[in-house]
C-alpha cells in the first residue's frame, strides 16, 4: 500500500447549511423573548426566582456565540479521501478507520469489522460504523469496501461450533433430536442471547418508570411537595428513563439481528451439507424442491423466532410491572385487572393448538406441491411433445388450492386471536375502573393517568401475543421438519475398500458385485458385475437407455448401495461433496 499522509483542506470557504443557521437565529430570538417576558414579570410581582433570569441570560450568550460561528465562521471540509492526488509525483493514500484505500486502484484491505475492536462508548453509540457510513456518503459502496466478518461470526466457525456440540451428544448428526438441536443453537449464540435478555428486561423496567411516577408528578404540579427540588429530580428521572429505554432497545434489536444471522448461517450450512450426503433412499423421499423449502422457509422461520424469543417470558414481567403500578395507584382493584388479564391469556391454549395443526397441514401441502412442481419441470421434455402441459398445470393448481385452503383456516384463526387481544386493554381498563367504583376507591386525576399510561404500555405485549403464539407454533413445526430431515440415512462408504495411492496399478475393480437402489430388494439393479480398470486406461460404458450405465457409475462413486461382492478403489477419497462454506 502507498504511504498514508495527512489530508490537506480545501482552500475554498464552506458555510454551514442554511437550515442550521435559520434554526440558530430562531433559538436566539426565542431566548431574547423569554428574557424580556421574565424581566417584565419580575418587575411586576418581584417574586420570580433569580435562576430563571440567569438561565435566560446564559441562553442568549450561547445563542450569540453560535450565531457568530454560524455566520462568520466556516465548517471544516476535509479532502475527499477517495479522490486521487499526486503530491511530488507520489501516490497518496488515505486511511478510513480500519480500511486503507488506494486511490489508484480503489482497493480496500480485507480488514476485520471495526466492531470487533470497538470500545464500550463506540459500541453504545454505534460510532464504530462511522467510517463505513462516511465512505458510503461519498461513493456507492462496493463489496470490497465492506469489512470482513470476525472469525467467530463466519459461517465456517458457526457451523463447526454447532456440529461439535451435536456430535458428542448425539453421536452423529443423523441421530439429532429436537432438544439437542435447540441446545446446540442456544450454545452457538448463548452470550448474545443472555445479553439481549438483559437489554430486554432493562428496557421493559424503564418503560414502566414513567407510569409509576405520574401520580407523584401530578401531586407535585398540584402543590404537594415532599422535599426540596422534587420537581428537578422527577424531570431528571423521566429523562434518564427515556435515555435508558432508547439505548437498551436499540442494542436489543441489534444483538437479536446478530443472533438471527448466526443461527441462519449454521442451519443453512448444516442442511446443505446434509443434502450432499443423503443416501439414495433418502434422496428419493426428499426432492430438491423440499430441500429448498427447508432452507428458504423452515430455517428462516426458526431464525425469525429470535425476534420473539424474549416475548415469551417478558410478558410475565410486563404484566407483573403493570400490576405493581396499578396496585400503587388503585389498590385492591388491581386484582380485578389481574384476573381479567389471566382469563384472556388462558384463551391462548385452544387457539395455539389450532394454529399448530393448521401450520402442519400448510407445510405438508407445500411440500407436496413443491415435489410435484420439481418432477414436472424435470420431465418437461417428455410433457411438451405429448401436449400434457395443461393437464399437469391443473394438477399443480389443485395442489395449490389445497394449500390455500389450509392457509385460509390458519389466518382465520389468527384473525380471531388478534381480534380478541386487540380488545383486551379496553376490557381490562373497564373491569379495573368498574371495580374501583364498586369498592369506593376515588379515581383522582393522577391515579387515572397512571392507570391509563400503564394500560397503554401493556397494549403492546398483549397485541404482540397472538404473533408470538403463532411464531412459537411455526417454529416448532419447522424445527420438527428440519430434525426429521437431519435424521435421514447418509451414504455408507464403509463397503468400499480404498487402497492407498500408488499401492496398486488397478484404479477400480469389482468382483461379483451386486448393487441395488433398495438394499432390502431381492432383485438387484446390477448383478454379477466383474471388471477391472487399470490406471491410465480410457474406458467407455455403452448401452441402451435403462441398461444401468448411470447406476454403474453411481456404484463406483459409492452412491449405489452394495449388497454383495467386492469393490476396490485405489487412490481416491469418498465422493462426498462439501459445502463451500466449510
Amino acid at each position: 500500500m502507498g504511504r498514508t499522509v495527512s489530508q490537506v483542506p480545501k482552500t475554498g470557504k464552506s458555510k454551514f447549511a442554511i437550515h442550521l443557521r435559520v434554526w440558530w437565529v430562531s433559538n436566539f430570538a426565542v431566548s431574547c423573548n423569554c428574557l424580556s417576558v421574565d424581566s417584565v414579570h419580575y418587575k411586576q410581582i418581584h417574586s420570580l426566582p433569580i435562576r430563571y433570569l440567569v438561565s435566560d441570560v446564559m441562553s442568549i450568550v450561547s445563542g450569540l456565540l453560535i450565531i457568530y460561528v454560524g455566520f462568520f465562521g466556516k465548517s471544516v471540509s476535509e479532502q475527499d479521501p477517495l479522490e486521487e492526488h499526486r503530491l511530488n509525483g507520489e501516490t497518496r493514500s488515505t486511511t478510513l478507520g480500519n480500511c486503507s484505500v488506494e486511490p489508484n486502484n480503489c482497493k480496500v484491505d480485507e480488514t476485520v469489522t471495526p466492531y470487533e475492536s470497538a470500545g464500550i462508548f463506540s459500541i453504545l453509540s454505534f460510532s464504530w460504523m462511522g467510517p463505513l457510513i462516511a465512505m458510503g456518503n461519498k461513493k456507492t459502496l462496493d463489496l470490497e469496501d465492506i469489512p470482513q466478518l470476525a472469525s467467530c461470526d463466519a459461517v465456517s466457525e458457526t457451523f463447526r461450533i454447532l456440529r461439535n456440540k451435536l456430535e458428542p451428544e448425539c453421536g452423529t448428526i443423523d441421530r439429532v433430536t429436537n432438544l439437542s438441536l435447540v441446545k446446540g443453537l442456544f450454545y452457538l449464540a448463548w452470550k448474545e442471547i443472555i445479553l439481549t435478555a438483559a437489554f430486554a428486561f432493562i428496557s421493559t423496567w424503564a418503560t414502566y418508570v414513567g407510569p409509576y411516577l405520574i401520580d407523584t408528578f401530578v401531586h407535585y404540579l398540584n402543590g404537594h411537595r415532599d422535599f426540596e427540588y422534587e420537581g428537578y429530580i422527577l424531570v431528571c428521572v423521566f429523562l434518564l428513563e427515556k435515555l435508558v429505554e432508547c439505548v437498551t432497545i436499540r442494542h436489543w434489536f441489534f444483538r437479536v439481528q446478530q443472533v438471527r444471522m448466526k443461527l441462519r448461517a449454521a442451519l443453512v450450512a448444516m442442511i446443505y451439507n446434509k443434502s450432499l450426503t443423503l443416501s439414495c433412499q433418502s434422496r428419493q423421499r426428499h426432492t430438491s424442491g423440499e430441500i429448498i423449502n427447508f432452507i428458504a422457509v423452515d430455517a428462516e422461520r426458526i431464525c425469525d423466532f429470535s425476534w420473539y424469543m424474549h416475548d415469551v417470558w417478558l410478558v410475565v414481567f410486563e404484566v407483573g410491572f403493570a400490576l405493581l403500578v396499578l396496585y400503587k395507584s388503585l389498590g385492591l382493584a388491581s386484582i380485578a385487572a389481574f384476573v381479567a388479564t389471566t382469563a384472556i391469556m388462558l384463551i391462548n391454549i385452544p387457539l395455539g393448538k389450532l394454529q399448530e395443526k393448521f401450520q402442519d397441514k400448510i407445510m405438508e401441502s407445500k411440500d407436496i406441491r413443491m415435489k410435484a412442481t420439481s418432477e414436472i419441470l424435470r420431465n418437461m421434455r417428455i410433457l411438451k411433445p405429448q401436449g400434457w402441459e395443461m393437464k399437469f398445470l391443473s394438477k399443480i393448481s389443485q395442489l395449490r388450492n389445497i394449500e390455500v385452503c389450509w392457509l385460509k383456516k390458519f389466518h382465520y384463526t389468527l384473525s380471531g386471536t388478534t381480534f380478541v387481544f386487540w380488545g383486551t386493554p379496553t376490557f381490562v381498563s373497564v373491569v379495573n375502573f368498574g371495580t374501583c367504583m364498586l369498592l369506593g376507591i376515588p379515581l383522582e386525576s393522577g391515579k387515572v393517568l397512571s392507570a391509563l399510561a400503564t394500560f397503554r404500555i401493556l397494549e403492546e405485549p398483549i397485541y404482540n401475543l397472538p404473533d408470538t403464539i403463532s411464531m412459537v407454533v411455526q417454529t416448532k413445526v419447522s424445527l420438527d421438519r428440519i430434525v426429521s430431515f437431519l435424521r435421514l440415512d447418509n451414504l455408507k462408504f464403509a463397503t468400499i475398500e480404498r487402497l492407498p495411492r500408488g499401492s496398486s496399478t488397478t484404479a477400480v475393480e469389482i468382483v461379483n458385485g451386486n448393487f441395488s437402489w433398495d438394499s432390502s430388494s431381492s432383485n438387484p439393479k446390477l448383478q454379477d458385475i466383474n471388471f477391472k480398470i487399470e490406471r491410465g486406461m480410457r474406458v467407455a460404458v455403452c448401452g441402451t437407455v435403462g441398461s444401468g450405465k448411470s447406476s454403474l457409475i453411481s456404484c463406483i462413486l459409492g452412491e449405489l448401495p452394495k449388497i454383495s461382492g467386492n469393490l476396490r478403489v485405489c487412490g481416491s477419497k469418498p465422493y462426498v461433496a462439501q459445502s463451500p462454506w466449510i
